[in-house]
């Protein structure tokens, strides 16, 4: 679970040239830097945990050697702290002290941004691991097309991987995170992408990535019935 933001009293004096609002906004801002950073750390330090978000989730802090050429259209700095086996690499964007939302580039030329920071990202990956799949039966970003793919996407996944429960509940608890169900991961995901403005147009030497969402309708897949 997230840790609880208490009230200003609770961590002593408040400074009196910061307003509510603003104290607020800074624990808040504080936190999810503090946060990447821990989580990192924690993931690193964790074998067994590192190995078990490598396979089956596809997030291996083994493969972060990200294209040096990769950048941002805004020129915001990105970090590339995670790979998949597919070639893919997740970022975070922004530099160290701010909140640092995650941008998922494939090696098939598409990317966006994929969670408003780490935790996100990680609870995504985890809860909902053929998260890639339902972007490319999104029917271009169609949510209730999402929807309906997420469906048949965990029906596939438990029978490819029928242990995947007990190694979601392992690393949500050693990591803190919360384990949504997948429509909630679904229509977060698809805010998140639909969120890939102009500014988080990617590109490296190859030229310049396409969005996140694919083509394909859910009835494309026959297996699907």
């Amino acid at each position: 679970m997230r840790e609880r933001i208490l009230p200003p009293h609770a961590y002593g004096p408040t400074r009196p040239d910061i307003s509510g609002d603003q104290y607020y906004r800074t624990l808040w801002y504080g936190d999810l830097m503090r946060g990447s950073i821990n989580l990192l750390q924690r993931i690193e330090e964790d074998a067994e945990v590192a190995g078990l978000l490598a396979d089956p989730f596809e997030f291996d802090v083994r493969r972060k050697a990200g294209d040096e050429s990769a950048r941002l259209a805004s020129g915001l700095p990105i970090e590339a702290i995670a790979g998949d086996f597919a070639g893919g690499t997740f970022y975070l964007c922004g530099a160290d002290g701010s909140a640092r939302s995650v941008l998922y580039a494939s090696s098939e030329g598409d990317a966006g941004i994929i969670a408003a920071d780490l935790n996100e990202a990680l609870e995504l990956v985890v809860g909902f691991p053929y998260w890639r799949d339902c972007l490319k039966y999104s029917a271009g970003g169609d949510l209730a097309a999402m929807e309906s793919a997420t469906g048949f996407l965990c029906r596939d996944l438990v029978a490819n991987r029928p242990s995947v429960r007990v190694e979601q509940s392992r690393v949500a608890e050693e990591l803190g995170l919360d384990l949504e169900s997948p429509l909630v991961l679904t229509v977060r995901l698809h805010r998140a992408v639909k969120s890939s403005g102009p500014d988080f147009t990617f590109s490296d030497d190859v030229g310049e990535y396409g969005g996140l969402f694919g083509p394909f309708l859910p009835s494309r897949n026959r297996t699907w019935r």
